[in-house]
Formats: structure tokens, C-alpha cells, sequence
């Protein structure tokens, strides 16, 4: 499971959760002329409403969270379980809008002035809140681009460094010390300093630093080497970077190869690299080193 899949409309969601369970403790009644120590119930004491608000709020929520969460849908009945987890919430307030209007329920007419002086207590107001601020954030997350946004932001990554960039010390890097052609690696080079200067009537040294002998044949020009070593050289990156991106919302990541079968879910809230550039598609790897084509790149935030 991947918390950082939550979106802001499901923090709604479990933050109007936390708010009815608190509900679930206090009064279900309001008694007029009740001395302040009566000892009315809260919602636990009613069966209907344990099971038709708090318990069905609270179990919607989690529908909706796991289902979240979950890398793949799971499925139950060929519905999703934040189908399910939509439909508890909504019956949830249904529930509760209906004991405010009836809080006595079936004593109704039976109980003389005790019924008449009745009402909705504490607990079953804010549990109507709750169901209703947790339901319509169920059912508006999908709709609601606000909603949609990460719960909890991932980290700026580093940036990384592009293909074909140099190390930040040794051959190549600008400002890097550079050794002369044929020289040994730690010895001075010519105008450095411990670097002793060839007198008068001295032949200066070839590379290598020996002296050619008679006979032998003599050393090829530098020029000759240099093709291989410009081969040895990685070729330039073109104009595309990598960078690190996020995807708004979960996002299909689609094999190399052209097949239709996805291979990974982008899940937002966790940075993945963009290695190349396919027209308007992206060549993404993720954090396990699987690479795929991201085909939609709409609303996605770089790093």
C-alpha cells in the first residue's frame, strides 16, 4: 500500500470520520426540562444507529482509503472497493438525516409528553455533519480537480545529472586538472611547478619521456591517437535532460514495445525519471528500474 496515493479529497473523507467517532460518544437525545446529570445514552446505545451511521460511516472510509492505497482495484461483486466504500458513506447521512427527523423512532405516539419533549441530541447532529461532509468528499474527489491533488507531498528530489554529463572531478571536468599527453598521473606537467625545464643544449623530452634511439622508429605524432581517443569519448546528449516528474493522479505506464498491457501504475505523490522523449510521450523508469512509456503527460509536475 502507498500512502502517498491519498488525495486531499480523501484526508476530507478520513478527517470527517474522526469526527464521528468523537460523535458516536455523546448524547442521542435531547430531553427538555432533563436535569445537566441525566444519564441519556450516546449513540452506542442505539443498535439501528451504531449500525446505520457510525458503523457504516467508518467502514465506508476505509473502503475508500484501501482502495486508494492499493496498487491495483480490487474488486468485489464486479464493483470497486471505493464504489463500495462511496456507497456506506452515502447511506451513512441518509441514515442520520433520518433519526434527526425521528429520533424517537417507533416510540413515537406512545410515550405521551416524554416523545414530545425528545429531540435530536449532540451526537446525532455532528453525526449528520460528519456523514455529510464525508460523503459529498467521496463522491466529489473524482470530480473536484482541487480534491484530486496529493495529501501529502513527496520531497524534491536532487536533480539528477544528464546523460553524457562529466563527473564533478578527473578527466574532462572544467577546472580539472589535466595531465599531459604520455605523462605519468601524478607527475607535474610543463609550466607546473616541481617541473623541471630542459637546460640549454638538452634535447627536449618526447612523449613517454624517453629519447628516440638510432634505429629505432620514431614515435607517432599525437595526431594519431587522437581519433582513438575521441572515440573513447561518450557522444553529447541531444537537447532532451532527464528529470524527475509526479503524476496528479494514478497513470498507466505502458511497455516499450508498443503493447497495450500495462506494466506499472504511476501512483501520485512519488517522483519517478523521465529518461526520454517519444513525441509527446515520456520514457519513465521507476524506482524498482522497470521502464515504460507514459502516454499521458497532462498536468504532471517536474522536479
Amino acid at each position: 500500500m502507498n500512502i502517498r496515493s491519498l488525495t486531499r479529497g480523501d484526508g476530507v473523507v478520513i478527517g470527517a470520520a474522526v469526527l464521528l467517532f468523537i460523535a458516536s460518544f455523546l448524547d442521542i437525545y435531547s430531553i427538555d426540562g432533563a436535569p445537566d446529570d441525566a444519564d441519556i445514552p450516546s449513540l452506542w446505545g442505539s443498535g439501528a444507529v451504531v449500525l446505520g451511521v457510525v458503523l457504516a460511516g467508518i467502514i465506508g472510509t476505509v473502503l475508500v482509503v484501501v482502495a486508494r492505497a492499493l496498487p491495483q482495484p480490487k474488486k468485489v461483486a464486479g464493483l470497486d472497493l471505493g464504489q463500495f466504500g462511496v456507497a456506506f458513506t452515502v447511506f451513512a447521512a441518509w441514515s442520520a438525516l433520518g433519526n434527526i427527523f425521528d429520533p424517537a423512532g417507533a416510540f413515537d405516539g406512545d410515550g405521551g409528553a416524554f416523545t414530545n419533549n425528545l429531540g435530536a441530541g449532540t451526537g446525532l447532529i455532528l453525526a449528520l455533519i460528519a456523514t455529510l461532509i464525508m460523503a459529498a468528499a467521496a463522491v466529489a474527489t473524482p470530480l473536484v480537480p482541487a480534491l484530486k491533488g496529493s495529501l501529502i507531498p513527496a520531497a524534491r528530489p536532487a536533480a539528477p545529472q544528464p546523460y553524457g554529463g562529466q563527473p564533478q572531478s578527473g578527466y574532462g571536468y572544467p577546472g580539472a586538472q589535466q595531465q599531459p599527453y604520455g605523462g605519468q598521473p601524478g607527475q607535474p606537467g610543463p609550466g607546473q611547478p616541481g617541473h623541471a625545464q630542459p637546460g640549454p643544449g638538452q634535447p627536449g623530452q618526447s612523449f613517454g619521456g624517453q629519447q628516440p634511439q638510432p634505429g629505432q622508429p620514431q614515435p607517432q605524432a599525437p595526431q594519431a591517437a587522437q581519433p582513438q581517443q575521441a572515440q573513447a569519448q561518450p557522444a553529447p546528449a541531444g537537447d532532451f535532460s532527464p528529470f524527475w516528474f509526479a503524476v496528479p493522479v494514478p497513470r498507466p505506464l505502458f511497455a516499450e514495445d508498443g503493447s497495450p498491457t500495462p506494466i506499472a501504475e504511476l501512483a501520485p505523490g512519488t517522483w519517478y525519471l523521465a529518461v526520454e522523449q517519444r513525441g509527446a510521450n515520456l520514457v519513465a523508469q521507476t524506482q524498482d528500474g522497470r521502464r515504460g512509456v507514459l502516454q499521458d503527460t497532462s498536468g504532471i509536475q517536474r522536479g
